[in-house]
């Protein structure tokens, strides 16, 4: 695999705008240059894999995005048979889809959640993360439980709250339920 220069660097100096640092701000976090960070941002110069990890962390996206040899866009697109179904522990109570590789820098993951059917779902323990979530239904019912309520949700309903209150999608059949989710960084 070939390294971009020119796509890590404007990664990079995107990352830097949108989070409102200056190259001297983010050069001194990193212990570099201001020089060096100029020339790495105008694709001017390679660094060391250790220099780029904590340029990626002061800036906080992952370094597996700035490394990943895409060019930042305004379209993201993720045809239907580029799109991976991941189920790698049946104890989560479902399996899901990403449905765009998003931005790194973007606020927004869309997610078909795949919940288990009711006889199959092994999961009683709620979830919390940092994300606000925004769900509809698509297929098949729920019982939304969040922050000790059970709400019965079907098909065409929709939720928005707060993901760092516990919450779990609960089965209510054997048909399972199928639920867009888009999570929203704050």
């Amino acid at each position: 695999m070939t390294i971009d220069l020119q796509t890590i660097g404007q990664k990079l100096k995107q990352a830097r705008f949108k989070s409102k640092h200056t190259q001297q701000q983010i050069a001194d976090q990193c212990g570099i240059s201001k020089s060096l960070l100029s020339k790495i941002e105008n694709g001017q110069t390679s660094s060391a894999v250790a220099t780029l990890s904590k340029i990626a962390e002061a800036l906080d996206v992952p370094l597996s995005w700035v490394l990943d040899g895409h060019p930042e866009t305004d379209l993201v697109m993720l045809p239907k048979a580029d799109r991976r179904l991941s189920a790698d522990d049946e104890n989560m109570g479902y399996s899901f889809e990403l449905l765009a590789n998003r931005s790194r820098t973007s606020r927004i993951e869309p997610t078909i959640v795949y919940v288990t059917p009711k006889d199959y779902n092994k999961r009683h323990e709620p979830y919390t993360h940092s994300q606000d979530e925004f769900i509809y239904i698509v297929e098949g019912a729920i019982e939304l439980y969040y922050a000790g309520e059970k709400h019965y949700m079907a098909k065409g309903d929709t939720s928005y709250f707060r993901g760092v209150k516990p919450h779990l999608f609960i089965p209510v059949d054997n048909d399972g339920a199928k639920v867009l989710t888009v999570f929203i960084d704050e």
